[in-house]
């Protein structure tokens, strides 16, 4: 099908290929695996997806080596004490509208007046997802419990808020941590079946957090080694989205969302290779951060995706991500790439005026999603132009060329991280995760030293785009939350028009490194959030939770259909 065009430009090439499931996806995957297919499948798959308009495409004289990302001039020249930062981000007038919000700074109230404590918080918690991990109501939204961890960590900050010797905003409140991350003690599964190992210490994030006095309450369901946008485990069950559980989550960060939005906890931490902490935010209602490369350290985390990965926090407001980035963001001596940045701070955050911002919009790339997201995303940018910022219209991207150097660098680093365990056996993945190893494991070389230098060409461009605006809005997602395939369960499904319709938005802030910010921008017409994005320059990401705050005070928020109360 030749691909859709627009009079100022821009194009999108269709995607057209059959839905697969059962014993049909079986055999293709046999087929990938083969020896005697393997190759030959392989070639027509990617030729036919259009690698050949890319691996002809011309990246200028960009290098493949992404030269280091420049400093926020605009930034403190000193790093702020993080509990500080973290609670002025506390202090701010709550602006959500709608539901009831048992935020971050809503629980250190309660704890402050001594209508809870966190040792009740847990033990109603604990009866809360009992129930929502059981049918009728089952919604597959953990990995594993760290229910004794949480209940000693409830004690103990109980006992400091007893004294007046909170560690932060965050002490004796409930987050939950994607199963990508190590927690001491508890295998880090990254949504596979046989990864049991339990870790010997805490990542970076998860050691700041416990710093902070935040009760771990357990690890989110992810998608398998956090392949797909979509969140269907075959291992540990399809995670369901609290506001329909006929519907998907998002992933790869599914159950991370999922859980703040069903109400388990105000605060979580995902991780985003190709928009796996914003895709499930969007469809879940809430609000996800994607910080700029580097910006929060990845020690800790086992390898899956060098190049585009990023670890960050999903919130119920825009206030307890900020929160969250605040305590988890900054150098970590594990993590060389965390070491050169700009100091991490929320300068202007409770500033509600956007005059003198200028918003980058490609019109007909924004338009190019379903009617009801489109049309909540302009109602979010008109909130945006209505406290003063401009609009500015920007060039379209070449979407063929962002496809492909994300898909290959993604899949080729995925591929080698988890060549050892393909060697081995790769039948314990499920099939969707092994048609993407082997098409990582077919892509040549010349592809991948292609795809960095377009990355760094991409990245180039973009900061020479960004000098005359403040950031870049479009839809997080072009479709709400699409229905589980019931029949193409435990497996799941091979649908790539969905993950084209998941991902269309979402690829620049992976390739480029970019800082980028989902926000609920309503529902549609069957009920199903909406989310509108934000990408900012590097090292901004307090301008775009400033953005975000803008959005949340214009939105009308409807509480999920599966959720729970922890403090009343």
């Amino acid at each position: 099908m030749p691909p859709m065009t627009t009079p100022q430009g821009y194009q999108r090439q269709s995607v057209v290929a059959p839905r697969i499931s059962g014993a049909p996806l079986k055999l293709f995957v046999s087929a990938l695996e083969s020896g005697l297919t393997s190759d030959t499948v392989l070639a027509k798959l990617v030729r036919d997806s259009g690698i050949e308009h890319f691996r002809s495409a011309s990246a200028g004289h960009a290098s493949p080596i992404q030269v280091p990302l420049p400093l926020d001039a605009s930034a403190p020249a000193k790093q702020h004490e993080k509990t500080e930062v973290a609670a002025g981000a506390a202090a701010l007038p709550e602006v959500a509208l709608g539901m009831r919000f048992e935020t971050i700074a809503r629980f250190a109230e309660a704890y402050r007046e001594g209508t809870t404590d966190p040792v009740q918080v847990v033990r109603k918690l604990d009866g809360h997802i009992t129930r929502l991990e059981n049918a009728p109501d089952l919604l597959a939204l953990f990995i594993a419990r760290t229910q004794s961890q949480a209940v000693a960590a409830a004690e103990a900050s109980a006992e400091r808020l007893r004294k007046g010797q909170a560690l932060s905003v965050l002490d004796g409140v409930p987050v939950v941590v994607k199963d990508e991350l190590d927690v001491q003690g508890l295998p880090t599964t990254l949504g596979t079946k046989f990864m049991r190992t339990p870790a010997a210490k805490d990542s970076a994030v998860v050691a700041r957090l416990k710093a902070a006095g935040a009760v771990i309450i357990g690890k989110a369901n992810m998608h398998e080694i956090g392949i797909n946008p979509v969140g269907v485990n075959p291992h540990h069950g399809a995670c369901r989205n609290p506001y329909d559980r006929a519907r998907i989550t998002g992933g790869s960060s599914s159950g991370s969302a999922a859980t703040v939005a069903a109400g388990l906890a105000p605060l979580s931490i995902g991780a985003d290779g190709g928009g796996s902490i914003r895709i499930p935010a969007a469809l879940c209602g809430v609000v996800g951060l994607k910080a700029t490369f580097g910006r929060i350290p990845e020690t800790g985390v086992p390898p899956l995706c060098w190049n585009p990965g990023h670890v960050g926090p999903i919130g119920l407001t825009v206030a307890d991500v900020a929160i969250g980035y605040a305590l988890i963001a900054g150098p970590d001596d594990g993590d060389a790439v965390s070491w050169r940045q700009s100091a991490v701070h929320l300068s202007g955050l409770e500033d509600r005026s956007l005059k003198g911002l200028k918003l980058g919009v490609c019109r007909p790339y924004f338009d190019d999603a379903d009617p009801d997201v489109v049309a909540r995303c302009r109602e979010a940018l008109k909130a945006c132009t209505d406290a003063g910022a401009e609009v500015v219209e920007v060039p379209p991207p070449d979407l063929t060329v962002m496809l492909w150097a994300h898909a290959i660098i993604i899949l080729s680093e995925m591929a080698t991280a988890m060549l050892p365990h393909t060697q081995e056996d790769s039948s314990r993945f499920g099939p969707d995760a092994r048609t993407n190893l082997a098409i990582g494991r077919h892509f040549r070389a010349t592809d991948l030293v292609h795809a960095m230098r377009h990355r760094h060409a991409i990245t180039r461009q973009h900061l020479e785009l960004m000098k005359g605006i403040d950031a870049i809005v479009t839809p997080t997602t072009a479709i709400t939350a699409p229905a589980i395939n019931e029949r193409s369960l435990p497996d799941g499904e091979s649908n790539l028009p969905m993950i084209d319709g998941l991902m269309r938005f979402i690829r620049l802030g992976n390739v480029t490194g970019f800082p980028g910010l989902s926000v609920p921008a309503g529902y549609d017409g069957a009920g199903l959030p909406v989310g509108v994005h934000f990408l900012g320059r590097p090292y901004q990401e307090h301008l775009l939770l400033k953005l975000g705050r803008v959005v949340e005070a214009a939105v009308q928020r409807r509480t999920p259909r599966h959720h729970v109360e922890l403090l009343r």
